[in-house]
């Protein structure tokens, strides 16, 4: 009843002064140029060769166990019906071993439109390139009739780790080396939590890239988680180089300069590392010189865990979020 409405609005009101917060500075709230978005899809764009409906890419973090598997398949759900990228978590476990294979062989649930990606570490694809066992990654890609590859770069975390691996070479040159044996192989290369400097993403930007993803300081530290599963003062002494890093606008910065400036032949970029929400994604990708969605992972997957309908939820608000945002905010 309109009365009751009223009423409640009255019992709100005070409740709901904004004080001392401060309304977002980065927009233009027009409102007087547009409808309620109720028909058309403003949002949808092609991305790395597919059609998204959304702008936004699910990273998934986890497999191995029954209940990833499940967490997987909700995501890839999601993505199905709302038309988002997804990029899985690392397959280094069923490289050479199938156990586990039913937690990644996610085609048939995202659908055959949709950007998939299997995920290998930089280490691992340096020890398959020192043993001269290509096969393993073709096959791999092969298997999840996956769009390409993700390779995630991580060398903090894997210092980090008191069972890490430690590279020989530099992230780059085993890179180059994967794009010429495989040329025509999509190839997305990530961060995950530290994010990366200007020489380094120069450095990618110049390569045939599908795609760099940011893995930007501010989002989950995988520095700092794996140094929470220690004591002692090694790890105390040298926990200040999981504080280093670089968040996602600085990194968009950096990227829309060299693009200016320099020649690059990446194509697109997965904003992610820090997303706090759909309003900080569509400041980011709005931004972007080159084509480019955000990403997301560990709000995805704490929703993921609660079940497909709270996640639906989320994914759904999200949606109508970046509706509203593209029919009254202009970026300044």
């Amino acid at each position: 009843m309109p009365t009751d409405r009223k009423k409640a609005h009255l019992d709100l009101a005070l409740k709901s002064h904004a004080g001392n917060e401060t309304a977002d500075q980065r927009f233009n709230y027009e409102p007087m140029l547009s409808s309620h978005p109720v028909t058309g899809n403003p949002l949808a764009r092609s991305f790395m060769g597919r059609e998204l409906h959304l702008p936004v890419w699910v990273s998934s973090m986890t497999g191995g166990t029954p209940l990833a598997g499940e967490i997987n398949r909700n995501l890839a759900t999601v993505c199905r019906e709302f038309g988002m990228g997804m990029g899985l978590g690392s397959c280094r476990s069923i490289l050479e071993d199938d156990t586990w294979i039913g937690h990644f062989a996610l085609r048939s649930v995202i659908g055959p439109d949709l950007p998939l990606y299997a995920n290998l570490g930089i280490n691992q694809i340096e020890l398959i390139i020192g043993q001269n066992k290509w096969s393993l990654i073709s096959s791999l890609v092969s298997r999840l009739e996956a769009d390409g590859l993700m390779i995630h770069v991580n060398p903090f975390q894997e210092f980090f780790q008191p069972e890490g691996d430690r590279l020989k070479h530099p992230p780059i040159d085993t890179i180059r080396k994967l794009i010429d044996y495989f040329p025509d192989m999509k190839i997305v290369v990530k961060e995950v939590g530290q994010g990366m400097g200007p020489q380094s993403l120069k450095a990618l930007l110049e390569l045939p890239l599908e795609a760099i993803e940011f893995g930007a300081y501010g989002g989950t530290n995988f520095s700092k988680l794996e140094s929470l599963r220690q004591t002692g003062e090694r790890v105390n002494t040298l926990l200040p180089l999981a504080y280093t890093g670089h968040n996602a606008a600085n990194m968009l910065e950096m990227v829309n300069e060299i693009s200016k400036t320099s020649h690059i032949s990446t194509r697109h970029l997965i904003i992610s590392g820090g997303i706090k929400d759909f309003l900080d994604g569509y400041y980011l990708i709005s931004k972007s010189l080159l084509p480019a969605v955000y990403g997301q992972a560990s709000a995805f997957l704490i929703h993921a865990q609660a079940g497909i309908d709270q996640l639906r939820q989320f994914t759904a608000a999200q949606a109508d979020g970046l509706r509203m945002a593209n029919a009254y905010l202009q970026i300044k």
